[in-house]
């Protein structure tokens, strides 16, 4: 869980598709400190780094072997960006899309795992940002029993984006399909997934609670739609990026299907490849590192007093 780090970053989602004549070997493997590091200094100059433009959009730089952090979940993504694959009795549902060169790397990805794409019965995407919505043209017409999931603000967000990029940064975005709607459930082979809006990194941005399984265990898991404050339009948008904030915040304190685990939008900013690498080297009667309610509550902590200050700057304008 990293949303302190990831608000430090300064993630501005609309520049990431810089490119660079600098090296795409900036990192060996995927650690999230200095990534973390670049997108700090990103942040602080709002111009990106010759060398992370690079690395953001180099196919080999970014390649991540798929893995698996519960029984029924794969990671499907790549360095930077996640995708998610929650399994069920019945098929399969897919979590964010990825985007552009980075496509074939997901579907590739999605087979290794054993999943045809036939078997894939629902795309969440959780906002409308290109490295989220900008796999769905792609993948649309591979996917012949899917259904693609998004609120109607995140549909309008990634239409609005797709129809204004332009040159290397030009992509597209598929027609809305199912509009959902804050405590909606998708409902397939035995899971449900709650659907919760949680405006604030965008007004679109939606997040996600399913079971994830560990042995004979069974947690609460959500993927966080995006709680970066890279995209503020107002004191408005801060405001209820601070309620979502203490929606997550009740998810995870609460007595029943409290929440437990955060299977995050964005690896570096959860410490995503060093947990990996402490779950390869588990043992038996361990615990999984990806269950950690007071993680969450830690960071969701800093990330609340953070938005209290942006709200003070906000009205201060």
């Amino acid at each position: 869980m990293g949303f302190k780090k990831l608000t430090k970053a300064g993630l501005i989602a609309v520049g990431l598709a810089t490119a660079a004549p600098a090296s795409a070997e900036l990192f060996d493997g995927c650690p999230s400190v200095p990534i973390l590091g670049k997108f700090i200094e990103f942040g602080k100059t709002g111009k990106m780094p010759m060398d992370l433009g690079k690395w953001l959009n180099t196919p080999s730089a970014q390649k991540v072997e798929p893995w698996k952090p519960f029984e029924n979940v794969d990671y499907v993504g790549i360095c930077w960006v996640s995708a998610w694959l929650v399994h069920t009795d019945d098929g399969v549902i897919l979590i964010d899309t990825l985007y552009g060169p980075f496509t074939q790397q997901l579907i590739d990805n999605i087979q290794s795992v054993g999943v045809d794409m036939s078997d894939i019965k629902y795309v969440l995407i959780t906002h409308g940002h290109f490295d989220h919505a900008g796999g769905a043209a792609d993948l649309k017409p591979l996917l012949p029993n899917a259904k693609f999931v998004m609120t109607q603000g995140g549909w309008d967000e990634a239409i609005e984006s797709a129809a204004k990029s332009e040159g290397r940064r030009k992509w597209d975005m598929i027609a809305p399909e199912i509009v959902a709607k804050d405590g909606d459930t998708i409902k397939l082979g035995g899971m449900e997934i709650g659907i919760i809006e949680t405006p604030g990194h965008t007004w679109g941005t939606a997040s996600f609670l399913y079971d994830v399984k560990d042995g004979e265990n069974i947690h609460r898991a959500i993927t966080i739609g995006g709680l970066g404050l890279n995209a503020i339009d107002g004191p408005a948008q801060v405001e209820s990026y601070i309620e979502s904030v203490d929606r997550v915040r009740a998810l995870v304190e609460a007595k029943d299907q409290r929440v437990e685990a955060h299977l995050t939008t964005h690896g570096f900013s959860a410490n995503l490849d060093e947990n990996r690498q402490i779950l390869e080297r588990r043992e038996a009667g361990d615990p999984n590192v990806f269950v950690n309610s007071d993680a969450i509550l830690k960071d969701v902590a800093g990330l609340r007093s953070r938005a209290v200050k942006r709200l003070e700057l906000e009205n201060g304008k």
